[in-house]
């Protein structure tokens, strides 16, 4: 069985989500900030009239802060409980991959809980990251009601 992934870029590092989750990608528009987000949240952006929260990746895989510049990309993608937006330096495209070639995250990454797995390819790896356990409960509850406030 194989299944597809969206993969993007973050520095050098690559990252995935998988393919059934995402909606679409698009070049970055501006983001509105929120005074009462919680810090993992960049702002919003308005997609065809909906509010969608807009997550700060590189916070959460404690990557050093970038200025957002006009050439990265966002990508829509869907939790159980919501639409989210990531930014991305850039997306490389659709992979797909076998179970074979899928280590579990518990056998090499057990503290991170919100990357699924990672994918082994000949030329490196790739962190499948978890989107609905992206989120503490506490910065659910905190995104609620500041998107909410918008």
């Amino acid at each position: 069985m194989t299944t597809q992934y969206l993969v993007f870029l973050l520095d050098d590092q690559r990252y995935a989500l998988h393919l059934s989750t995402v909606d679409r990608v698009v070049r970055m528009v501006r983001i509105t900030p929120i005074s009462s987000a919680p810090e993992i949240l960049l702002g919003v952006v308005n997609l065809e009239g909906v509010v969608i929260p807009v997550m700060d990746v590189r916070q959460r895989f404690n990557l050093p802060e970038q200025e957002i510049s006009l050439s990265d990309r966002l990508i829509f993608a869907r939790t159980r409980q919501r639409s989210v937006a990531l930014v991305a330096d850039t997306v490389t495209g659709v992979i797909e991959c076998s179970e074979h070639s899928l280590i579990s995250a518990e056998r090499i990454l057990p503290e991170l809980a919100h990357v699924e797995g990672v994918i082994k390819l000949e030329d490196g790896l790739i962190l499948i990251h978890n989107l609905d356990k992206f989120l503490s409960l506490e910065e659910e509850a905190a995104l609620d009601l500041a998107v909410a406030a918008t």
